[in-house]
């Protein structure tokens, strides 16, 4: 492996560790950077390789949330058990088939998230749901099962959308939604790399030094977004969303 390859992979791997402790999507930049630099590679090998990085960057990112918000570890707990298995069943789905028709849905939806985030100024501000601790813990299921699947089987914008049902179901605001979200991120990352290490599907000279890049790019982007609060990850959120939709964008009309 040439080493300008894996230098622009660890430039790649550090932005999006970076945005992804701020809202998530950080596979939006890393995801494409590996498939285009990576080109001889089995996709399944590339994603697969993939996912160490995203799961440094997201411990760290963890880390630093850990010890400035506060977390309710009992629902944790239960949405990082049911994600971590959800991940791993969305991971050997992938395996099997393509997940082209996904992307034309994910398009509508990204479509309507930006223009009611833009439009609701309030939105991702805390507010309390009067729920019972039973629809609570419905919620938290919902949320861990279907978005842990999605990440093992599809993936870029996970984060995102992590963040969006903690506010959306859970009545988070974004520093709360972001800081949860990255504890139950790192059970989907983890699902999906024990299916690809039993595949054989990782290469560790690759994945060790984008581990390091994207984790020191969490570790920064977590310390930024508890030093400038709800305001700055509004804003973040959006602008991570509409990249989204146009990467999804490409990959819809593209092909």
């Amino acid at each position: 492996m040439e080493t300008y390859i894996i230098a622009l992979l660890c430039v790649a791997a550090f932005v999006a560790g970076f945005i992804d402790a701020i809202v998530g999507g950080g596979g939006l930049i890393q995801t494409p950077a590996g498939l285009v630099l990576l080109p001889n590679l089995p996709v399944s090998t590339v994603v697969g390789t993939l996912k160490i990085p995203a799961f440094s960057g997201t411990s760290f990112a963890a880390y630093q949330y850990m010890k400035k918000v506060t977390m309710n570890w009992k629902l944790l707990f239960i949405m990082m058990a049911l994600a971590l298995p959800s991940a791993f069943l969305g991971s050997t789905l992938l395996t099997y088939m393509s997940n082209d028709f996904m992307k034309p849905l994910l398009l509508f939806i990204l479509s309507l998230l930006a223009i009611y985030t833009y439009a609701k100024k309030n939105f991702g501000q805390h507010v309390a749901k009067d729920m019972s601790d039973a629809q609570q813990i419905i919620n938290a299921v919902l949320i861990s099962v279907i978005v842990g699947f999605y990440d093992g089987f599809i993936g870029p914008g996970t984060g995102s959308f992590f963040v969006v049902a903690f506010i959306a179901l859970m009545g988070f605001d974004f520093l709360h939604a972001s800081a949860n979200a990255k504890m139950v991120n790192l059970a989907t990352n983890f699902g999906s790399i024990c299916l690809f290490v039993i595949k054989g599907k990782i290469i560790w000279a690759i994945a060790i030094p984008m581990a390091a890049s994207n984790a020191f790019g969490g570790w920064l982007g977590a310390k930024l977004a508890i030093n400038k609060g709800n305001g700055f990850i509004r804003v973040f959120f959006l602008v991570v969303v509409i990249a989204t939709l146009v990467r999804f964008a490409y990959d819809v009309f593209h092909l």
